[in-house]
């Protein structure tokens, strides 16, 4: 199934950074994403088929925090949901280019309803991402 063919919507997102250079080796380097079209001022990536732009934008404010399950999660963030496996790599890869965690991956909710791994950390420009995956994605709305 080809991505524009996929019965989920994708999604657009537009993030501030303060570097276009420090998000490309970011985006592009360590996270593996591949670019699209760019300017001098924005950059198009290619988010697992979703559209997602790093804007040129010094000085944009920064978010908040709110306790989850006994860590401090940053606000606003954004993410993908992804299979265990990927998930693990993908940690595996963040953790071989030294990033830095905002909350190291583990394992939320176990045996509980929404069991799923979770990691959190910042771009280049403070922004915050979450990367999740569940075992079993009936879970995912899961109360």
């Amino acid at each position: 199934m080809s991505v524009p063919d996929s019965p989920i919507p994708r999604f657009h997102l537009a993030v501030p950074v303060d570097d276009l250079e420090a998000a490309r080796r970011f985006y592009g380097g360590v996270l593996g994403l591949e670019q699209g079209r760019s300017e001098e001022t924005w950059v198009d990536w290619n988010l697992h088929g979703h559209q997602f732009v790093t804007h040129l934008a010094p000085g944009a404010p920064r978010g908040a925090h709110n306790p989850v399950d006994g860590h401090d999660v940053p606000v606003p963030h954004f993410g993908l949901l992804l299979t265990v496996d990927a998930f693990h790599a993908l940690a595996e890869r963040l953790r071989a280019a030294g990033t830095a965690f905002v909350i190291e991956p583990y394992l939320r909710f176990a045996g509980r309803p929404g069991e799923q791994w979770t990691m959190f950390l910042h771009d280049p420009a403070g922004n915050a991402l979450e990367f999740k995956a569940f075992a079993d994605d009936t879970q995912v709305f899961a109360v």
